[in-house]
């Protein structure tokens, strides 16, 4: 059965608000490091997910323009937070508060990408949704995929402009006092 087609169920998964999920992956993508709470939030075994690509945890509620974001970032080398559904392998989903960072090598050049995650505040978890919602829901008006992205990233950069804040001003607004 492909990875895609797992059922979706209504259930979340939780961790503790002091754990931490944590995975390298290489320049690709391709999972190279997932500690025990990755593992079992993506109810896997590490033989399950080293070698494979992250988005195997990727829920269909996340719009793509979050990825986008986080890609771009990351070609600049920059770091970036995020809020982020993923999904497990039996369908059931978990939030987190994503902190991704490109990682080097011992001569400093760039050899792939370390995410941290941690428990999101369940208040921020709903102004999420509802924001993700509206960018999911630009994003399926376009059945070209690439025009949905860039739709939603003008509705985002609308919202975001209402708020006063870029995307980093804004999530660094969710996090405070965490």
């Amino acid at each position: 059965m492909a990875e895609s087609s797992f059922a979706l169920v209504d259930e979340e998964l939780t961790f503790a608000t002091d754990e931490v999920i944590v995975s390298k992956t290489d320049l690709s993508g391709r999972i190279t490091y997932a500690n025990d709470v990755f593992c079992r939030m993506a109810e896997r075994v590490t033989s399950d997910v080293i070698g494979k690509p992250h988005n195997l945890i990727r829920h269909p509620d996340m719009p793509r323009i979050v990825f986008k974001l986080l890609w771009d970032a990351l070609q600049q080398e920059e770091e970036i937070f995020a809020y982020v559904k993923n999904r497990s392998k039996t369908g059931k989903y978990y939030w987190v508060l994503a902190h991704v960072t490109p990682s080097y090598d011992q001569d400093h050049k760039l050899n792939g990408y370390h995410s941290n995650r941690r428990c999101p505040d369940r208040h921020w978890v709903r102004e999420i949704e509802k924001l993700y919602q509206a960018l999911l829901d630009e994003e399926s008006k376009h059945e070209n995929p690439d025009q949905g992205i860039s739709a939603s990233a003008s509705l985002l950069t609308k919202i975001l402009d209402e708020k006063g804040h870029s995307y980093p001003e804004f999530i660094w607004t969710t996090m405070e006092g965490l």
